[in-house]
Order: C-alpha cells, then sequence, then structure tokens
C-alpha cells in the first residue's frame, strides 16, 4: 500500500506538523484546553448516542440523524485530536506519508457526509413542520437509512477524488506542514508542482459538496418559516423557530468556515488563519453541536432525567 501511494512521485517518507506554536509552555496550555474540549465532546456526543438508543420516546428519524452527525462528530475529532494533543507534548511531531493520506482521506469523507447530512436534517424538519400529518409515512426507516446512505457515497467518493488529486503531485522536500494535522490545503503548499488544477477541483467540489447542500438548507427554510408565520398560535410559532434553530447555528458554524478553507485559491490562504478555521469546524464544532442540540430540549432533557433516574422531566 505505501509503495502505491509514495510510487515514483514523491521523495518524502514523512512529514513534520508544526502545529500552534514552539513555545512548550504555551503547549502545555493548549494540551490542557484541547484535551478538555475533545474528552467533552465525546462524553457529550456519547451521551446523546446512549439517551437516543435508551429512550423509545427518541426513535424517530430526527433523533436518528442527530444520533448519525454525534457519530461523524466523534469521529472527526478522533481523526486529529488525539495526534495534535501528542505533537504539542512530544518533541517528535512526525506523521508517515501513509497516515499523512489515512489522516487526509478519512477527515474529509467524515466532513463531506456531515455537509450532505445538515441538508436531510433540514428536509426532515420541512416535513415535521409542513406536513406532520404525513410525517411517519414520508420519513421512513428505509427513506432515512437510505438518506444516510447516500451521505456515506458521498463522502467515501468525494474523499477519494480530493486525496487522490491532492497525493497524485510530488513532493520532494521540504517535509514541513504548517498545520496541525494533515489537511488538503496545508499539505498541497508542499507539492513541487504548479497546484492551480487542483485550486480549481478543490473549488469544484467545494460547490457541490458545500454550496449546494447549503442552497438546498436555504431554500428548505425559505418554505419553513413561510409555513410557521402562518400559524395563528404564537406558542406554536415559537417551538417551530426553537426547533430549527438549533439546526442553523450548527449549520453556520460548520459551513462557513468550510467554504472559507476550502473555494478560496491556495495562494490566498494564511497558515495561521486557516488553522484558527479547522479548529472551529473540526473542534468547536464538535464540542457544541450537543450543547446546541440538548440545552433547549425537553426531550433529551426527560430522556437524560429517565436514564440517570435523577427525577422526573416535565411532561
Amino acid at each position: 500500500m505505501q509503495d502505491f501511494l509514495l510510487g515514483n512521485r514523491s521523495s518524502l517518507t514523512e512529514f513534520i506538523l508544526l502545529g500552534f506554536s514552539g513555545n512548550t509552555k504555551i503547549n502545555v496550555i493548549l494540551f490542557i484546553i484541547f484535551f478538555f474540549l475533545y474528552l467533552v465532546t465525546l462524553l457529550g456526543n456519547g451521551l446523546i448516542i446512549t439517551l437516543i438508543r435508551k429512550d423509545s420516546r427518541l426513535h424517530t428519524p430526527m433523533y436518528f440523524f442527530l444520533s448519525v452527525l454525534s457519530i461523524l462528530d466523534m469521529g472527526y475529532v478522533t481523526t486529529t485530536v488525539p495526534q495534535m494533543l501528542v505533537h504539542l507534548v512530544s518533541k517528535k511531531k512526525t506523521i508517515s506519508y501513509v497516515g499523512c493520506v489515512a489522516q487526509m482521506y478519512i477527515f474529509l469523507m467524515l466532513g463531506i457526509t456531515e455537509s450532505w447530512l445538515f441538508a436531510i436534517m433540514a428536509y426532515d424538519r420541512y416535513v415535521a413542520i409542513c406536513h406532520p400529518l404525513k410525517y411517519n409515512v414520508i420519513m421512513s426507516p428505509l427513506l432515512c437509512g437510505l438518506m444516510v446512505a447516500f451521505c456515506g457515497f458521498w463522502g467515501t467518493s468525494c474523499a477519494l477524488i480530493y486525496t487522490i488529486s491532492a497525493m497524485i503531485l510530488p513532493y520532494c522536500g521540504p517535509n514541513e506542514i504548517n498545520h496541525f494535522f494533515c489537511e488538503v490545503p496545508a499539505v498541497l503548499k508542499l507539492a513541487c508542482a504548479d497546484t492551480s488544477l487542483n485550486d480549481q477541483v478543490d473549488f469544484i467540489l467545494g460547490f457541490i459538496l458545500l454550496l449546494v447542500p447549503l442552497s438546498l438548507i436555504i431554500i428548505v427554510y425559505v418554505n419553513i418559516f413561510a409555513a410557521i408565520l402562518r400559524i395563528r398560535s404564537s406558542q406554536g410559532r415559537l417551538k417551530a423557530f426553537s426547533t430549527c434553530a438549533s439546526h442553523i447555528t450548527v449549520v453556520t458554524m460548520f459551513s462557513v468556515p468550510c467554504m472559507v478553507m476550502y473555494m478560496r485559491p491556495g495562494s490566498e490562504a494564511s497558515p495561521e488563519e486557516d488553522k484558527k478555521l479547522a479548529l472551529f469546524y473540526n473542534v468547536i464544532s464538535a464540542f457544541l453541536n450537543p450543547i446546541i442540540y440538548s440545552l433547549r430540549n425537553k426531550d433529551v432533557k426527560r430522556a437524560f432525567l429517565k436514564v440517570t433516574g435523577w427525577g422526573n422531566a416535565p411532561e
């Protein structure tokens, strides 16, 4: 496998990830912060998955998609953060060529899958609010499973295109990646060849994988808000808006930084800005997702109290 990836195109066998700082004290502080964020992300998303599985009242399409999102978020941060934590406290900050390719592919696969999952979650809210009587018929278990499989197909196939287009370029040195993991824009800066074609590929795929689902989400929410405004009860309108607010917040946190990162020319990219953007849609977004989705969600609170046995939530 390694011979296939290296071929005759690259003389490098490993990369050095520069990370955030060369200052030991700063790295220790960053280690504590990111370790806390990583631990809470795993616990929060793991708790959501457990609650949805244990409480039969959460066995609905909305919570099925939320559990899939939690699984993706856990995989998303685990692809990058553990290695980043090791590099923060270790003098050796290398990653093998094959390891870099694997990290790049898995990260892209999970990110692309999540991008399309947001569009499906928006459609789920549309059906629930605009066609409540037909909701259970339209959002059948079969359709929900097929839609998640569709997201997975796009994720695996498009991530493969992204990764191959980046790694078929020759890499002959230097081997220092000014990032905390192997992300495509950062790796491409080390290529010993013209990357203008890669910029075009990134823009086209970014349009398909980010702007298309985001456009679908916007169209869906225009229809949802039009339907909400027709609800006579102010309490009913508030409840409908509250249901959508969490999803809109999460989509914005994830999609906007991703578009900035993957749809601008590589020549305009700043390494320090790229790190901040990557932290936002990789670490911060996954950390906040369970908080945003559960903070004002009575169903999740009720399920938590039921599973833990700490009391009864109000009906």
